[in-house]
């Protein structure tokens, strides 16, 4: 089951369950729409995978297995992809 982490790994932005803006990788990194966008050329700086949009959980499925609230973060940020 996916994890749903609950912020950009670069940015730290929140990314809630339901959001439209969460990416990630097979890893389950997970990033906002906009470093995948503007730095990250679609690609896992992690592991080099192709980073997709991540899918939701229902409300009700949510209740029942609730997203993760461990919050990832690259301390340096991410860099852009060349």
């Amino acid at each position: 089951m996916l994890k749903l982490r609950p912020n950009c790994e670069c940015c730290d932005r929140d990314l809630p369950p339901d959001s439209l803006e969460a990416f990630m990788c097979t890893y389950e990194c997970t990033f906002c729409r906009d470093c995948v966008e503007t730095k990250l050329a679609g690609v896992c700086p992690n592991c080099g995978g192709e980073l997709v949009r991540r899918p939701r959980r229902t409300a009700r499925m949510l209740a029942k297995h609730p997203a993760s609230t461990e919050r990832v973060l690259k301390p340096e940020g991410c860099v852009e992809a060349a």
